[in-house]
């Protein structure tokens, strides 16, 4: 699989991050020095949201947050495809496949549906939605691109990331894990247009890994109140215990070390999370810089987040390159790149 064409799109609405913090504050019940706190230990600087932050008092019920985000995530989904298709040079009629993820709001018809009409897909283009990967669907769903495209390597797939973070903002919840996530996490969407004959970054290899008895760890708790954010504070040491384990059996695979790696696209889950990956396996500091650059700028986007950094990383990125995610599950994407 070559991946063509890669197009990141942010909302209008930036704000920086001591605008946010006041903002929630006044929001929630929670107290304004313990969120400073916590939204300055996040490492993000400023983020793109949704919408204008007064409009977030009006989000008094998940049927209002989850009507915005239909229109809303329908609007980046569309620029983010338009653009991955023109830098791809590929028309939307010769689209074979779409899959489409997000784990920040529901609609049905998915929004694919709806996508495909708007961007002018034919009517015969395979859909298929995804729902639940969380931040490492952006690494997932290039993984299963490279599945179809080995498959029908004359066909050209597609993928759609959006996530709308803010919209799942809790007013009432003062737990730790909602004041690090309503410092964390941003908005945005990102498009994939991959082909299995053509130019571009070649996904070589990929491996998923699911660790099991790890729910508890990262995801949603679901209720009338919408998605409350499950982050457990044992997510920064299991990365510790079992990530650098498994990325080097997976290069090994591959006659490769980390030190080998010239290139790593990662997911910028946090920076304790950032900072454990660097660690374990021993990279240089800067090996992460892209990485950092769109944490401080950006926030982390969920399943976009992945996606974005290897847009910023194309151009100046040498081979063999790494990009990985990971997600509840708990689970971790794996994929090996030659530019």
């Amino acid at each position: 699989m070559h991946i063509s064409g890669v197009q990141t799109v942010l909302p209008d609405h930036r704000y920086e991050q001591a605008e946010i913090t006041e903002a929630f504050s006044r929001l929630t019940d929670a107290d304004e020095e313990l969120l400073r706190r916590f939204h300055t230990a996040t490492g993000v600087e400023g983020r793109n949201l949704a919408l204008p932050l007064a409009d977030y008092t009006k989000l008094d019920s998940f049927g209002r947050a989850n009507a915005a985000y239909a229109e809303i995530a329908l609007d980046l989904g569309e620029q983010a495809l338009r653009g991955a298709l023109d830098k791809a040079g590929v028309p939307p009629e010769k689209v074979d496949h779409l899959l489409f993820c997000s784990t920040t709001g529901l609609a049905t018809p998915s929004l694919d549906a709806r996508l495909a009409q708007r961007v002018g897909l034919r009517t015969d283009v395979k859909r298929v939605p995804v729902f639940g990967l969380g931040c490492a669907a952006g690494a997932s769903g290039l993984s299963r691109l490279h599945d179809y495209l080995r498959g029908w390597p004359d066909h050209v797939a597609v993928l759609v990331c959006v996530e709308l973070c803010s919209l799942t903002v809790q007013r009432d919840d003062t737990s730790i894990a909602n004041l690090v996530a309503s410092g964390l996490f941003g908005d945005g969407a990102a498009a994939v247009v991959a082909t299995g004959r053509g130019k571009g970054p070649e996904v070589v290899a990929t491996r998923s890994r699911l660790y099991p008895d790890t729910e508890h760890l990262m995801g949603w708790e679901v209720g009338e109140h919408g998605f409350r954010i499950v982050l457990d504070r044992d997510l920064t040491g299991f990365v510790e215990e079992v990530l650098a384990p498994d990325i080097k059996a997976f290069l090994a695979d591959y006659g490769l070390m980390p030190d080998q790696v010239a290139t790593w696209v990662c997911h910028p889950g946090g920076p304790k999370v950032i900072d454990k990956i660097v660690e374990t396996l021993g990279l240089p500091p800067q090996a992460l810089d892209v990485t950092w650059a769109s944490l401080r700028q950006y926030g982390n986007l969920s399943s976009v987040s992945v996606l974005h950094v290897l847009q910023q990383t194309r151009g100046r990125a040498e081979q063999p390159a790494v990009l990985l995610a990971l997600g509840p599950g708990f689970s971790a994407e794996l994929l090996l790149l030659h530019w």
